[in-house]
């Protein structure tokens, strides 16, 4: 298999941009990620692909909950800001205000247009990613007719 082609095509895919936010306590971290899915209706979930050797990809195990807030096509000073070690300070998670979600406690970011919970119920981890499947236990929205911020969008690529 050519590696650069493979690359190439695998960067085809089409990704949203989300912020992940996970843990309570002193035990928080906050990181943009790319690769989701919902994959069933009866629960309601979703899949999440987190790098293993990550201090989210850690959070997550532990706490076995998160919020997931969509980025929208203005966003993608927030989406840089994530992309960098969390910073958590003054009631601020990368400074951005936040406040506990009702059903799981994991943090609740402000100003995003929408975002859901979630409560692992599997992980599989079949390489140097982690496939954290979980299901969907609350959503809102602000702003429903937001449209959702890309990957492509920002010129960035993450795949192959």
């Amino acid at each position: 298999m050519n590696p650069e082609l493979k690359k190439q095509v695998l960067r085809k895919f089409t990704y949203g941009m989300w912020v992940l936010a996970t843990g309570t306590g002193d035990d928080l971290e906050a990181s943009s990620v790319t690769w989701v899915t919902q994959v069933g209706f009866t629960p309601p979930l979703v899949a999440i692909a987190l790098k293993r050797d990550t201090r989210l990809a850690e959070v997550v195990k532990r706490h076995k909950a998160f919020t997931l807030h969509m980025l929208s096509k203005d966003q993608q000073d927030i989406a840089s800001a994530f992309i960098k070690p969390t910073v958590v300070a003054d009631g601020k998670i990368g400074g951005i205000a936040y406040k506990p979600a009702p059903v799981t406690g994991t943090p609740l970011l402000d100003g995003f247009a929408c975002w859901f919970e979630a409560r692992v119920t599997e992980i599989v981890e079949p390489g140097d990613h982690a496939l954290v499947i979980a299901e969907v236990v609350g959503v809102d929205a602000s702003d429903i007719a937001a449209q959702p911020f890309t990957l492509a969008q920002a010129g960035w690529s993450y795949g192959g």
